[in-house]
């Protein structure tokens, strides 16, 4: 019943995105949290330049979701824990920032930052 209120793009969306989790190695899971962190971001900043509140929060939420999924499933031994805690936490406030005062360039910047990191894992893989 859930998926007759949604539109038909983001009820694919979540089925596709579902169906890449259920195969995935933890490896493989960072890379989807990372892609979705640079995807959502971007949504968000596309629904803000056309003043789609509803669609920039929506995005905005789950692109924290992304985060949140990322920080609970950081290795704290591995020495590049220590870095990925402070990305994370500063692409957590930028994004909580942007709910009341939208500020594309932070935005640009958290986006670039994640494309770039996430592009990086998924060569050493």
């Amino acid at each position: 019943m859930l998926m007759l209120r949604q539109n038909p793009h983001d009820a694919y969306r979540k089925v596709q995105v579902n169906a890449r989790i259920l195969g995935s190695d933890h490896k493989d899971l960072v890379a989807i949290c990372f892609e979705q962190v640079v995807s959502e971001v971007g949504r968000a900043i596309r629904a803000n330049e056309t003043g789609d509140t509803t669609n920039r929060s929506e995005a905005l939420t789950r692109a924290i979701a992304a985060i949140t999924a990322l920080e609970m499933g950081l290795d704290r031994s591995n020495p590049v824990a220590g870095a990925l805690e402070q990305l994370y936490g500063a692409a957590r406030e930028t994004i909580l920032g942007c709910v009341v005062s939208f500020n594309t360039e932070a935005m640009s910047e958290v986006r670039s930052d994640f494309a770039e990191i996430g592009a990086a894992l998924t060569a050493a893989n």
